[in-house]
């Protein structure tokens, strides 16, 4: 009787183990996949090499702005950090992507980007690698922004330096800002606040 006991026990308890395990397995793959249409599913190197993952923006929202030094949009850095400033405290982060994709307006190295953005706007909020935002060589990143097929949102084109993408809380995408569109603009702050 010991015996059979023992052997149900030990069979309901591997029925159980098994229950567990995939059901663990299935919450994994479901959790990978949210994340495959986020921006969560990014690291990328900011301008001191260090790795920056999207996923620690959980829960905030996110604007995404391609930058240039040497640009007429240039002064939107002035706006940009007012803005983080008012708002980063309010689940809110701009990150920064200089890029030298229009017109060789960001023919910098990382270390003269960082120089720059601190010295002539005291910028502080987080600026990334510089990468491509356009063509054969664009970043993952810009890749997820640009095409519907990743972002589930909209097709786009990045237009000139200063092209804004809104990300949700969820770290979905939600809206692209023209490149001459300011980040004070009453349709961008209404976004943050809301």
């Amino acid at each position: 009787m010991k015996k059979i006991v023992f052997l149900v026990c030990s069979a309901l308890f591997m029925i159980v183990a098994q229950t567990q395990a995939q059901t663990s397995n299935k919450k994994s793959k479901t959790e990978k996949n949210m994340a495959e249409g986020t921006i969560y599913q990014f690291k990328v190197e900011d301008l001191s090499g260090n790795t920056f993952d999207f996923s620690s923006l959980k829960g905030k929202k996110v604007m995404i702005v391609n930058t240039a030094s040497k640009c007429g949009l240039t002064p939107q850095y002035k706006d940009l950090e007012a803005v983080y400033k008012e708002y980063k405290d309010k689940n809110f982060v701009i990150v920064g992507f200089p890029a030298n994709n229009f017109a060789g307006q960001e023919p910098g190295t990382n270390e003269e980007i960082a120089t720059f953005c601190q010295l002539n706007y005291g910028v502080t909020f987080p600026m990334m690698d510089k990468v491509s935002v356009k063509g054969d060589d664009m970043c993952e990143v810009y890749k997820f922004l640009t095409q519907k097929s990743k972002n589930g949102l909209q097709d786009s084109d990045v237009e000139w330096n200063f092209q804004k993408y809104l990300i949700n809380e969820k770290g979905q995408l939600v809206k692209v800002i023209k490149p001459k569109t300011l980040v004070t603009d009453p349709e961008v702050i209404n976004w943050i606040k809301s």
